[in-house]
């Protein structure tokens, strides 16, 4: 049909344009641009004019930009290859961040949750798990609880509810300790030393978030200047233990049960470029990266066989094929949503992500340049290949532009010429380095 209308070179440019994206998002209106004079400021002669109606596909289709990669694999790889630049620009410079940040102290630490209770496990040691059974590795019953009547389903939820303000109190400490070990005092240290980080959450088998982050020490102006002399991975890593193990935050009193959050027992810290850092690899600047970005795209869906959208009604669980322990935790994250003292925590609209609401990738500001600006220079560069009249001397740019949502996905016939296309130069994301 579409070749009989002759519109099917037309529609495979403009969905080769979506970089592979599965599941754009519809837009009907138009976007025109004016020459303006900038000394009498009169409107002059048009530079381009778009209308939806005319574009094959009949409406504008922008990029979902969805980072899972559950909901679309080609978005979710731009976003992967994105946190991996911006995690390597912050440890080796470029993009906008001083290479100086190569030589300052930096170490890659992992945060995990504390126990809600035994679960099917493979332990390191090689021994059985404590079901008395040694798992394979795919065995769907890693993570679930061994006994489920036991297992502190609330703390569990509300621990991850409570992540990301751990994680803040954390950081504060983290200040604190670093001027301890220096010998400042907390405002002292501001004029000699900062703080610079950029964290990923993942979720564990079991459903509980834990944190890897990159945890950087610079100069007081952050990665453009040199850190004081008495900086070094050791004190840094100190540090953080320390921070670590006093971070506390305090939790809801639900049904005369007080609730605390700490981090868990097994925290791990190591300075970069130091060896054996997964499976025998070095912990190298890119290992580092790329681990990070390998997670920035996954959800509690992936590791722990839970949905990756929110649900409206819990009746919808009846049909879902998810395992039973991410299903006790929905529950539970349900139930709790529905207590007025815990309005604030939003746990039925993160019921799905286990009560969890945190952003998955997070950055101090000055640890290196933003994925707003990666996407920005993405779209920059487009819009340079497409080589738009340029104003002439004297003269700026008016647009005037009004879209409004049509909806999503594709129609049939441009799902099955979208799978045949090759992504158009500069849609598909930088390559990994």
């Amino acid at each position: 049909m579409l070749a009989s209308l002759g519109t099917m070179p037309e529609l495979a440019r403009q969905l080769s344009g979506l970089g592979g994206c599965t599941h754009p998002v519809r837009l009907d209106g138009h976007r025109t641009e004016y020459t303006v004079d900038t000394a009498s400021g009169e409107i002059g002669s048009v530079l381009s004019h778009l209308d939806s109606t005319t574009l094959p596909a009949g409406q504008l289709l922008v990029r979902c930009n969805n980072r899972r990669a559950t909901r679309c694999a080609a978005c979710a790889e731009t976003y992967r290859r994105d946190t991996y630049h911006l995690i390597t620009a912050g440890l080796r410079g470029g993009k906008g961040t001083s290479e100086r940040v190569s030589t300052h102290p930096r170490v890659f630490a992992t945060f995990t949750a504390p126990s809600f209770g035994p679960v099917h496990n493979r332990p390191s040691s090689g021994r059985d798990c404590r079901c008395g059974i040694r798992h394979d590795e795919q065995d769907p019953a890693l993570g679930t609880a061994i006994t489920p009547e036991s297992y502190d389903y609330e703390a569990a939820v509300l621990w991850n509810a409570h992540a990301g303000a751990l994680w803040r109190r954390f950081s504060i400490y983290l200040r604190r300790e670093v001027a301890k070990r220096a010998g400042l005092t907390q405002r002292a240290f501001r004029h000699h030393a900062r703080l610079s980080f950029a964290k990923v959450a993942e979720y564990q088998k079991r459903g509980a978030v834990h944190f890897h982050a990159v945890i950087r020490l610079d100069g007081p102006d952050g990665g453009d200047t040199t850190p004081p002399s008495w900086a070094s991975a050791e004190l840094l890593s100190d540090a953080i233990k320390a921070a670590a193990t006093t971070a506390r935050v305090d939790g809801p009193k639900i049904d005369g049960r007080s609730h605390r959050f700490v981090f868990g027992r097994q925290l791990d810290v190591r300075p970069i470029r130091s060896a054996d850092f997964d499976h025998g690899q070095e912990l190298t600047e890119r290992a580092v990266a790329a681990y990070i970005a390998k997670y920035a795209t996954k959800g509690a869906e992936t590791a722990t066989g839970t949905l990756d959208r929110p649900i409206r009604f819990l009746a919808e669980l009846a049909q879902a094929r998810i395992t039973e322990h991410a299903r006790r935790m929905i529950r539970t994250a349900w139930s709790l949503g529905a207590r007025r003292e815990l309005a604030d925590l939003r746990l039925r609209a993160w019921a799905h992500m286990l009560g969890f609401r945190g952003h998955f990738s997070t950055k101090s500001r000055r640890y290196s340049t933003t994925l707003g600006a990666l996407r920005d220079a993405r779209a920059e560069w487009r819009r340079a290949q497409a080589a738009p009249p340029v104003p002439q001397q004297g003269e700026t740019t008016l647009v005037l532009a009004h879209w409004v949502f049509a909806g999503t996905g594709l129609s049939a016939a441009e799902t099955w010429l979208a799978t045949s296309l090759a992504p158009a130069p500069g849609t598909e994301g930088e390559p990994t380095a």
